[in-house]
């Protein structure tokens, strides 16, 4: 993933070092544990751990790599050139590469999920402080992208924060699921390996053993997590697209923090533009770009192949680094952005009272009149307020039909914001609890 939207500590987890760093504790591990089982010497085990301080030359696998074409072997030529030839002769006994491929690899998704589970937990905190602050800040609700009912903005960060809530769910579920490691050798069978070797490793990197793998651990728990990537990043679109209309210049109810000094248009000086939420829409759709890839990874042949590595070493670091960079950036956006309560009240009342429609319906029903005839009496008074602006109300009580079923008082009361506000406490208990 390019520096522009990249963050540290995610790229340091997909870092070369890293990689090899991983992949020597997973042999030094093993080593240690075939020491125990009297396999190996316990002198040849404890030799290796003399790189334990080593910074791996990346450059010098490369240049193995380079005249042998496999990675793994690279690396173990070039950790018995710190640790001595015949010292290293145990290094990787009865193992297979993608015991330690995929191990490391799994290590490294668990690292990455801890640190989105923790940015998940940032934007839910911010997500949790604007919804307590806009309870009852009042916004017309909309569907179809057409005024509705009335909501308040409190209510859609609540809506937003139960999303985001059930992804941290689903990331910690992707985490436990990813955890698994596996050095069972060729084809899964442990013929040249014994099973305490691979439960010590596992243990020692925070992983439990695969129940069963055959030569790569099964690819359905990566397609699980990257799916859950993809859902992430949905949610990061969803709540970007709600700002983007909020900021549209026709709705202006709210709007991204625009810095001192900051130009929305190279053209345009008075442009302020809602280029932070649009760059969100566009990354969900790069973290998205990997679900399908690792789905495909599920099948393959017989007990391996290597069709999904090529896929994993990029999905891998590209996924990851891109959510975590786009969850901080829209937990920014939340922390920072502008609400505009006086427009949403002007907005709602462009067509005076007519987001009350429904109140009236149920009140002519109510009355003893059928629903077919009260439906058309609210709309024929509704539409005049869409076609010359006039007040909905004035409407209602100008119309015979309608004070015939309903009293002036009657009319007026059904008016009322405080309606449709009510039961907000509720909904903000079920969302943040007592």
């Amino acid at each position: 993933m390019i520096p522009r939207y990249s963050r540290p500590d995610m790229v340091a987890i997909w870092s070369p070092e890293t990689k090899f760093r991983i992949w020597y504790e997973i042999e030094a591990h093993a080593c240690d544990a075939m020491a125990d089982l009297g396999v190996i010497p316990r002198e040849n085990a404890d030799a290796v751990w003399k790189a334990k301080d080593v910074e791996f030359d990346v450059a010098r696998i490369d240049e193995i790599e380079a005249v042998t074409k496999h990675d793994v072997i690279a690396f173990l030529t070039h950790l018995a050139e710190h640790v001595g030839s015949d010292e290293a002769r145990f290094v990787h006994q009865g193992m297979t590469s993608s015991d330690v491929l995929d191990t490391c690899f799994n290590v490294q998704l668990t690292r990455a999920a801890d640190i989105l589970i923790t940015d998940i937990e940032g934007l839910l905190a911010a997500l949790k402080r604007r919804a307590i602050e806009h309870k009852n800040t009042i916004r017309i609700g909309r569907s179809h992208g057409i005024h509705a009912e009335p909501t308040t903005m409190g209510l859609t960060f609540a809506r937003f924060y139960a999303e985001m809530d059930r992804n941290l769910s689903r990331m910690r579920d992707a985490r436990a699921e990813i955890a698994t490691g596996a050095i069972s050798g060729a084809v899964g069978t442990f013929a040249n390996i014994d099973p305490q070797v691979e439960e010590h490793v596992c243990d020692k990197l925070g992983l439990v053993p695969e129940p069963i793998s055959t030569q790569v651990i099964p690819r359905d728990r990566h397609a699980a997590f990257f799916a859950t990537l993809g859902v992430i990043a949905s949610s990061i679109e969803n709540i970007s697209i709600e700002i983007r209309h909020m900021q549209r210049t026709e709705v202006l109810e709210g709007a991204e923090f625009f810095s001192m000094g900051q130009k929305g248009s190279s053209a345009m000086p008075h442009k302020k533009n809602p280029v932070l939420t649009e760059n969100l829409t566009g990354l969900a759709r790069m973290v998205r770009a990997a679900v399908i890839p690792a789905m495909e990874n599920v099948a393959l042949w017989h007990e391996r192949d290597i069709s999904h590595s090529s896929v994993e070493r990029m999905i891998g670091p590209d996924a990851t680094i891109t959510l975590d960079f786009a969850l901080a950036r829209l937990t920014g956006v939340i922390d920072k952005m502008l609400i505009f309560p006086e427009n949403m009240i002007e907005n709602m009342n462009k067509f005076p009272g007519l987001v009350m429609s429904q109140r009236v319906l149920l009140a002519l029903t109510q009355a003893g009149v059928s629903r077919e005839d009260a439906y058309a009496m609210v709309q024929r008074n509704a539409l005049k307020v869409w076609e010359h602006r006039t007040d909905f109300k004035e409407e209602l009580l100008a119309d015979s039909d309608v004070t015939a079923a309903l009293s002036p008082e009657e009319i007026e009361e059904k008016f009322d914001l405080g309606y449709h506000t009510k039961h907000v406490d509720t909904i903000f208990a079920r969302v943040f609890g007592e």
